[in-house]
């Protein structure tokens, strides 16, 4: 696992924003500390000594008996302020 760094908060578009210390590839698969799966990487963007990076939640992360299981915000809140880590098979 390669620390990519702590996340920030949820766009609009509800995605989680991670600021990191070296571009990670789009379509990685990004994990917490317990190796519990957030999402997939799909959009690098700003600085490039310092990027941010997008990372949008999988629909198997949702429950579908929760009233809001269409809302991707309310699965990634939960790692809002945690440390995120690239997954290396």
């Amino acid at each position: 696992m390669r620390r990519l760094g702590t996340a920030l908060h949820i766009s609009t578009r509800g995605s989680l924003i991670v600021r990191c210390k070296k571009t990670p590839p789009i379509g990685g698969e990004v994990v917490d500390k317990e190796i519990t799966f957030v999402g997939t990487i799909i959009d690098v963007f700003g600085p490039v000594n310092s990027p941010y990076i997008a990372i949008r939640a999988e629909p198997s992360k949702k429950s579908g008996n929760e009233p809001n299981s269409g809302d991707k915000r309310g699965s990634l809140e939960e790692f809002v302020g945690k440390v995120m880590y690239l997954y290396r098979k």
